[in-house]
């Protein structure tokens, strides 16, 4: 499938359609034809070198990297293009952000478009440490991992004392843009609890912000999020 229209064609849009198994409601997710024709934007039959587990959405599924959950449809049943934007219930009431910081034009409104749709994920991170865990003091080597749907991982920072200090963490390889890089920095802490956070900047300059406006459904939630850990 290719776009011979050039840079005047219309704006096309793809629906991925899909039946859940043991479910009765259908669930579709969109994206643009410029997304769907990317070199890595893939229909998926095989994993591993077998056949496409169930669980995964045999017989085909839908691969997006950078983009939110909801458009890596499984269980593939049909694909629909479009010359004009395409809604259901998963584009307009589901995976939207509705609240006051997040206006909606008024041309999607008609549509019944209830917040900004999701498409590309923000930049995140997260520790490989249990969430309110506990470890013993002494010399620590602390990992994690960050990502971004807009570029690869350029830098880490990393706060051991709940925001007051930053240092840059170690980039490991692989890192690729739209999938997570491994991190890491050396620890050699005493007892007490700490509050652990980290920030990673991506390729297109974004950074993990400090905090974010809040959502009816709370999704996409990528502000620096403070670790509790207790060390004892």
């Amino acid at each position: 499938m290719h776009n011979q229209g050039g840079r005047d064609a219309p704006k096309f849009r793809t629906l991925w359609e899909a039946a859940r198994r043991a479910s009765t409601e259908e669930t579709s997710a969109r994206t643009s034809l410029e997304k769907a024709l990317e070199e890595d934007t893939l229909l998926v039959y095989a994993m591993n070198g077998d056949v496409l587990p169930i669980d995964h959405g045999f017989p085909m599924r839908v691969l997006v990297p950078g983009w939110v959950g909801i458009a890596h449809t499984k269980w593939v049943g049909s694909i629909q293009v479009s010359e004009t934007p395409l809604f259901s219930t998963y584009n307009t009431k589901k995976y939207v952000l509705i609240g006051e910081d997040y206006p909606v034009p008024e041309k999607l409104k008609v549509q019944g478009v209830m917040g900004q749709i999701l498409t590309t994920q923000k930049v995140k991170s997260a520790f490989e440490l249990p969430w309110d865990g506990q470890i013993k003091a002494g010399k620590h080597l602390i990992r994690g991992r960050s990502w971004s749907g807009e570029g690869k991982i350029t830098k880490v920072e990393v706060s051991l004392d709940n925001g007051k200090t930053w240092r840059t963490a170690r980039l490991r390889e692989p890192n690729i843009a739209s999938a997570w890089v491994r991190w890491d920095l050396d620890w050699d802490v005493r007892p007490g609890s700490y509050g652990l956070r980290a920030r990673a900047t991506d390729s297109s300059g974004n950074t993990q912000p400090d905090k974010v406006p809040w959502n009816d459904e709370g999704y996409s939630y990528w502000a620096v999020v403070t670790h509790r850990i207790k060390v004892v």
